[in-house]
């Protein structure tokens, strides 16, 4: 029998199962009309319903990152996995192609790559009595009721690694805190990337016993030795004695105010290379026709040709490069942050040992920002006119490039740590 404190969030979540199971076709729907631009979305529907090839083996360690950004903060942890528990399969699950392409790439047959099920129970349950985890690991803050219940049920262990929640997630959260600190209660261990994202969490409900402040996984990225070689070749492509700007993850509508501050770039340094990135692959040749349309000279990355001194634009259309691509630039703008999104990333240019410059709207990186910015590592602008002004600046003076990149490069180094309190965790877990 439920008690009086049970029965609210059992009826929350009969709700928000009934929910979601009223949303599916709008979900199928989506995905279907995402195709239409991605093809990607078309493909291996079944795995989101728990369907997938049995079986993985007894020994299986799996850890579920949502997308791009989330598989590349995994990468340590998935690495240390590999090295560590050879006796083990690694799991990836991923929600978009884009991630499963990352993970792809990084890996290859070394993990194996299925599609995360929706929050349905007869998914949920599928998935696990075909993968029978032996440690579950989620990373950054995704509560999915069903799932961490089926983990409490099952006896599996369940991490949350990397956890964040912004001021406004936490707000948004508090409508159906019940729920929330219900989903909480069957995480294991709780691994937060700042006192205040902890302090958050506990405040939705979670176990302040089993909260601990490990700091970001993202400082923990190390740079492949092999980056170097490539970078320089890519940049012997590119042009060696030509500026290069390099506008990273950028987001609809971005992709314009960028131009726009190319536009002036050009004025003051006629020969200077934009490469830009878009953040989706399905916007890649739409950001491509943008710059055609502004009379720029365009070459994709797919085209696999020559990058000649008339070329004025380089799309960056590949998975898994952008490393590279930063470190064959020598200024890097961080998008998603000029638009309303959240920002992105900018400790992958930071640990380069590039400058950075990012825009106004980086409250899903406020910490990380904050902390470089205050190195001396990262200038927010706030228009494409101040974009263009400090891009001037950096690309006519090498000294300062060096000088700045090098004090991002060493805040990265101090902040470093977040691996072994995770690993710590999953060991704790895995005896």
């Amino acid at each position: 029998m439920l008690t009086k404190n049970q029965q609210p969030v059992s009826a929350l979540r009969l709700a928000y199962t009934f929910l979601l199971y009223l949303l599916a076709p709008l979900v199928l729907i989506r995905l279907a009309w995402r195709g239409l631009r991605a093809p990607a979305y078309l493909r291996r529907w079944p795995e989101r319903f728990g369907f997938i090839e049995p079986p993985l083996g007894e020994h299986v360690i799996w850890l579920h990152a949502v997308s791009v950004g989330e598989v590349q903060a995994a990468v340590p942890v998935i690495r240390a996995l590999l090295e560590r528990y050879p006796a083990y399969s690694i799991l990836v699950t991923t929600v978009t192609p884009t991630g499963s392409e990352h993970v792809t790439s990084l890996f290859g047959n070394d993990i194996v790559h299925i599609y995360a099920p929706y929050d349905l129970p007869g998914a949920v349950a599928r998935f696990y009595d075909r993968v029978k985890p032996r440690l579950a690991i989620v990373m950054e803050t995704e509560l999915w009721p069903n799932l961490f219940r089926c983990c409490r049920r099952h006896d599996i262990p369940l991490l949350l690694v990397n956890a964040r929640l912004s001021e406004k997630s936490e707000r948004n959260y508090r409508r159906v805190r019940q729920l929330v600190a219900w989903t909480l209660a069957n995480v294991n261990r709780i691994a937060a990337q700042s006192e205040q994202d902890a302090q958050r969490l506990v405040r939705l409900g979670a176990d302040p016993d089993r909260v601990t402040v490990s700091g970001n996984l993202k400082f923990e990225q190390r740079i492949p030795p092999s980056l170097v070689e490539r970078a320089q070749v890519l940049r012997r492509d590119w042009g060696v004695d030509r500026p290069v700007l390099i506008a990273a993850s950028t987001h609809e509508g971005e992709d314009a105010l960028v131009l726009d501050a190319f536009r002036e770039v050009r004025r003051e340094l006629e020969n200077c290379l934009l490469v830009i990135v878009p953040r989706h692959p399905e916007r890649f040749e739409s950001v491509a026709e943008l710059c055609r349309s502004r009379g720029l000279t365009v070459i994709m990355r797919s085209e696999r040709k020559p990058c000649t001194a008339d070329t004025q634009v380089f799309v960056g259309d590949s998975m898994g490069e952008l490393l590279q691509f930063y470190s064959a630039s020598d200024v890097a703008f961080v998008g998603g942050s000029l638009v309303r999104h959240g920002g992105h990333n900018l400790l992958e240019p930071a640990a380069i040992g590039m400058p950075v410059l990012t825009g106004p709207h980086i409250f899903n990186f406020t910490e990380i920002s904050r902390l470089l910015v205050s190195a001396g590592a990262c200038e927010q602008v706030d228009s494409p006119a101040r974009l263009a002004r400090s891009a001037v600046q950096l690309l006519r003076d090498a000294n300062l490039r060096h000088e700045i990149g090098e004090r991002g490069r060493q805040a990265v180094e101090r902040n470093r740590g977040a691996l072994q309190t995770v690993m710590g965790m999953i060991e704790e877990q895995l005896m």
